[in-house]
């Protein structure tokens, strides 16, 4: 039987390293690890690109490089289940945006990206096949992917597998209309569907962008914010998703 305790989750917007560096993936699992271990919850969830930064030029990651282990090693000392982001490539196959599950056993690919965005992201990247759902310790999470949350349809696609929380790892801009629009996406897809909405949002420097809004928060299933991060690179925010 599933416990009936909440499931813990910290919404985290690390900083992020300056792209093209050759230790650009190093520094940022390093900046991971330490955002794992000061959250203290069971579900840790990160931006959009998180591991690169959103540098559409950012080689793929392996799921295996040797480079994450210490964000496996931070979630096996903390029970944690870390969501992050990173190009991929399927063996002999195309590239996708995608959220890694990290666990103190590895990672894995678990999602990849929907709703592609731009002009850039088309042009090297395939889009995922369909929406997924992530069972955590009996509580389902549907997953999504920046502009996968801006699309209602998305969250209707996935709300209709049967979700508990539509968790997105994003990237908006700066400034009031960016926060606006990241607020009402989120206020929306949560009353819509009545589930808790998850939001792990970029601050400050991400790959190419110069800054971004911040604002990480969770949802209730009302549309009431319960918690929230601030604009600044390396906040966190803690929330307990309580079950129906």
């Amino acid at each position: 039987m599933p416990s009936s305790a909440p499931l813990t989750v910290t919404v985290a917007q690390p900083v992020c390293a300056e792209p093209g560096r050759p230790d650009t993936v190093s520094v940022n699992v390093e900046r991971h690890a330490e955002a794992v271990r000061a959250a203290g919850t069971r579900l840790v969830v990160f931006p959009e690109l998180s591991l690169t930064g959103y540098d559409l030029a950012a080689p793929a990651v392996d799921p295996a490089d040797p480079r994450l282990a210490p964000l496996v090693e931070a979630c096996a000392a903390t029970g944690a289940l870390a969501l992050v982001g990173a190009p991929v490539r399927e063996v002999g196959g195309p590239e996708s945006i995608a959220t890694l599950a990290v666990t103190g056993e590895g990672a894995a690919v678990v999602y990849r990206k929907m709703r592609l965005h731009g002009e850039g992201e088309p042009d090297r990247f395939t889009p995922g096949e369909k929406p997924v759902v992530l069972e955590l310790d009996g509580l389902r999470l549907g997953l999504a992917i920046c502009a996968d949350a801006a699309d209602p349809t998305h969250a209707e696609e996935t709300a209709a597998l049967g979700i508990d929380a539509y968790v997105a790892s994003t990237l908006y801009g700066p400034g009031a209309a960016q926060a606006e629009r990241r607020d009402g996406h989120c206020r929306a897809r949560s009353t819509a569907h009545g589930v808790w909405v998850v939001l792990s949002t970029s601050a400050g420097l991400t790959g190419v962008f110069p800054d971004s809004s911040g604002g990480s928060g969770v949802w209730a299933p009302d549309g009431e914010v319960v918690a929230r991060a601030g604009t600044a690179a390396g906040d966190l925010a803690r929330a307990e998703l309580t079950r129906r």
